[in-house]
């Protein structure tokens, strides 16, 4: 099995800045899109940013600027460095990767999800 497990979040004042990590685990043959997506309180989860392989990188607008992605492909580990945050940004955050894993004897390519993790920003 596959697992992402999140970590960096926090309490954080206005202005500030917080790092996530996202490290995925397991029978794990390949990693695709890694990406990060947020839901407020009462709102529809959204997109936040994805990054490839390769290292192509996609920002939700609201972010842009603002935030930045990266990944480890060595140790199939995604960031996210979160610079200027506003109260907006208040919400879970969790990572996604569709990964290629080793399953009965083949090899299955599925989406899997972190557990999210909670981000704050408030004075």
């Amino acid at each position: 099995q596959v697992q992402l497990v999140e970590s960096g979040g926090g309490l954080v004042q206005p202005g500030g800045s917080l790092r996530l990590s996202c490290a995925a685990s397991g029978s794990i043959f390949s990693i695709n899109t890694m990406g990060w997506y947020r839901q407020a309180p009462g709102k529809q989860r959204e997109l936040v940013a994805t990054i490839t392989s390769g290292g192509s990188s996609n920002y939700a607008d609201p972010v842009k600027g603002r935030f930045t992605i990266s990944r480890d492909n060595l140790k199939n580990t995604v960031y996210l460095q979160m610079n200027s945050l506003k109260p907006e940004d208040t919400a879970v955050y969790s990572c996604n990767a569709y990964v290629g894993a080793a399953v009965g004897g083949g090899r299955v390519w599925r989406a899997y999800w972190g557990q999210g993790t909670q981000v704050t920003v408030s004075s």
